[in-house]
């Protein structure tokens, strides 16, 4: 066995690789750019090396750096995580020339997989069924477009050696094509140094279901069942499950051994994911063969109960698997959601600055991350902060506990996705589970994310935790005065909760280990046992509700507390508000108080998010009509296009192509 491995990654990856070493009792080394001398994958392994300059291209992309590092700190052992230089034939090749172990499948796996195109030339002779489409070269745009006519539309345009949701671009039309064509050859050649383009068609009401896979050298390989990764946007993951609602028991052997039959085919060893489309029918198609470590590798991890890690660490070092196929066992169910640095208020833009606040949730939930408070989140890299992962009996219990870890996941100092998350764990059609497709988002948030639906259940939450803690403000502001009585606090019986506006009446009574409430008034009031231990200035609310009678079963809530001038900014499943607790006379007054009317900023395009300006369409003087192109940002390896919202004459452009922007910058100022 390795007694030093180097992990050439950063992050929340880096952070788990180290964690399975060090349950194995083997050293790291941990690389780093410049921008992550202070991270936590640095902080944690034995020893650590400098890289270069934040960019990847200049640090973590620099295989001969990397192996220098290993030999010069005697490592013997490499392990890529996923992403960089994972799934790179070449870095293998140089470490098998070098006498460094690079724990993952050989090169000529690597190579074979890593080109979708020669992929699923391979897929089709280890009979592994495939989406009709071109896997040939394309030559241009005008070529694209009469391929996509022939296939058929809607088609999807994929960068050859692409992955992560990187390079991906669906087409409805010719023009879709003819506008996304070129971008997606920048995207693949930006992010994987290869412009190559395939097309294929595009499965509707598609479901996203993949097989882990795991082999040894001596001929064993196995599939580890399925994970649904169905909850995506722009191509990229942002929930996953194992195992699927969707995938029966004939279906999971069925993909299994396909993808088991292609990994064969090219000699594979180690940790794999055969990737598949499934139709309503439960038709399914080869997609792609991801030859490293998953994002969503730790749901696997909880239903069999297999380190992916620690099993890959072995694989490498020459030891056979040690179970089979029969003993791969399926245990309950398991949730995983993607932490993101974006705004889902925002159109989901991406988000950059420092962790002000970050208090993940405890135990069970499993959170796999490589930030601490503190921490910086750039724009050079992929927007994750983390993976929350939740493990249950039944899917209910998995989707329920999650929802829970998400309400207690505190993140302030930049915009996160944590609200959206709450609100898919929370929605009718996710619960259901069938019929979850890769359209889900799209279709359910058409004009973007506003928070979750107002439901009673969680304005009870809301107006109850508001109410409580103005209650316990009075109390602390009573015994500061002086003016406690031997009776306790002293609250007026008529307070007023305004909640995002509408107001309701609630009275508030301590009784010693809890506060009564009364909701509401007349036929339609409810009456409240609130159990809290909730301290002034603490940014989670965390309390136990039930009907004052016991008709109701005690539930367990917890309520972000943002504090605002007046009131609260309160957060809980997904939904987030505006509170403030009044007095009668004061909530009557509110209702004359006017409303900042917003400024007219129609005519200037701005920058949406923190990024780099890669190009621009207009000049001084020229006309634009509503909806064209006219800038293109950059940030966290993803194109952006800014369009005119009217039509329009440009008088004065306000920035320069390769400068780096502030969220909100002038690009583009009109004329009115």
């Amino acid at each position: 066995m390795f007694t030093k491995i180097l992990i050439a990654n950063r992050g929340e990856i880096a952070c788990r690789v180290i964690r399975s070493c060090r349950k194995m009792g083997i050293a790291t080394v941990a690389v780093y750019s410049d921008a992550d001398a202070g991270a936590l994958h640095v902080e944690m392994a034995d020893e650590a090396v400098r890289l270069g300059p934040p960019p990847a291209a200049e640090s973590y992309l620099l295989g001969d750096a990397i192996i220098a590092a290993c030999l010069a700190t005697g490592a013997q052992a490499v392990h890529p995580g996923y992403g960089f230089l994972s799934e790179r034939a070449s870095f293998r090749e140089a470490c098998d020339k070098a006498g460094v172990v690079f724990i993952g499948p050989p090169a000529t796996a690597i190579a074979a997989m890593g080109d979708k195109i020669e992929s699923k030339k391979l897929a089709k002779i280890a009979g592994v069924s495939v989406v009709p489409g071109f896997v040939g070269e394309i030559d241009d745009t005008d070529h694209a477009v009469r391929i996509a006519g022939e296939i058929g539309y809607p088609v999807m345009m994929k960068a050859s050696a692409g992955g992560g949701g990187k390079g991906m671009r669906l087409a409805w039309s010719e023009t879709d094509v003819r506008d996304g064509f070129e971008a997606t050859k920048r995207e693949g050649l930006a992010s994987f140094g290869d412009d190559r383009v395939f097309i294929e068609k595009f499965i509707e009401q598609p479901r996203h279901i993949e097989i882990q896979l795991l082999g040894d050298a001596h001929g064993n390989i196995v599939y580890l069942n399925e994970r649904d990764c169905s909850i995506q946007r722009r191509h990229q993951k942002v929930v996953e499950e194992a195992p699927s609602p969707f995938v029966t028991p004939e279906m999971r052997k069925a993909m299994g051994e396909q993808a088991v039959a292609l990994a064969k085919g090219v000699g594979y060893t180690s940790a794999g994911t055969v990737e598949f489309i499934a139709g309503a029918d439960r038709s399914f198609y080869f997609l792609e063969m991801n030859t490293r470590l998953q994002v969503e590798h730790p749901v696997t991890e909880a239903i069999t109960g297999v380190d992916l890690v620690e099993a890959m660490i072995r694989v490498a070092a020459g030891e056979p698997l040690g179970f089979t196929q029969g003993d791969v066992r399926l245990d309950g169910w398991a949730i995983e959601t993607r932490i993101y640095a974006e705004d889902p208020y925002r159109g989901f833009l991406p988000s950059i600055g420092r962790l002000a606040t970050y208090v993940p949730p405890s135990p069970p939930a499993r959170v796999d991350t490589g930030v601490v408070e503190g921490s910086e989140i750039s724009r050079f890299y992929d927007p994750m902060i983390a993976k929350l992962i939740t493990h249950a009996p039944t899917r209910a219990g998995a989707i329920a506990a999650q929802a829970k870890a998400l309400d207690q996941y505190l993140i302030r100092g930049i915009g996160h996705n944590i609200d959206f998350l709450g609100a898919v764990m929370a929605h009718p059609r996710f619960q259901a589970g069938e019929a979850v497709t890769t359209a889900f988002i799209a279709e359910e948030y058409p004009d973007g994310f506003h928070g979750s639906p107002v439901s009673e259940a969680g304005t009870t939450t809301m107006i109850a935790a508001a109410a409580v803690m103005n209650a316990v403000l009075t109390e602390r502001a009573q015994l500061i005065d002086g003016q406690l009585s031997g009776n306790g606090a002293v609250f007026g019986e008529d307070w007023v909760v305004e909640l995002d506006g509408e107001h309701v009446p609630v009275g508030v009574l301590a009784t010693g280990d809890a506060y009564e409430l009364l909701i509401g008034t007349g036929d339609t009031a409810r009456e409240v046992r609130v159990t809290t231990d909730w301290r002034v200035g603490e940014p989670l609310f965390v309390a136990r509700i039930q009907d004052s009678d016991g008709s109701t079963a005690s539930v367990e809530v917890s309520v972000a507390v943002d504090g605002r001038p007046v009131g609260f900014r309160l957060t809980t499943g997904g939904r987030a508000a505006n509170v403030r607790v009044l007095t009668p006379r004061a909530a009557e007054l509110a209702g004359h108080m006017l409303v900042k009317v917003p400024p007219d900023l129609s005519r200037f395009v701005l920058s949406p998010m923190p990024g780099l300006l890669v190009s621009l369409a207009v000049a001084p003087g020229d006309r634009v009509e509503a909806g064209q192109a006219v800038a293109t940002i950059e940030a966290m390896k993803m194109e952006n296009i800014l369009r005119a919202e009217k039509s329009a004459v440009v008088k004065e452009v306000r920035a320069k192509v390769g400068e780096s922007l502030a969220v909100d910058a002038v690009i583009v100022e009109f004329e009115v």
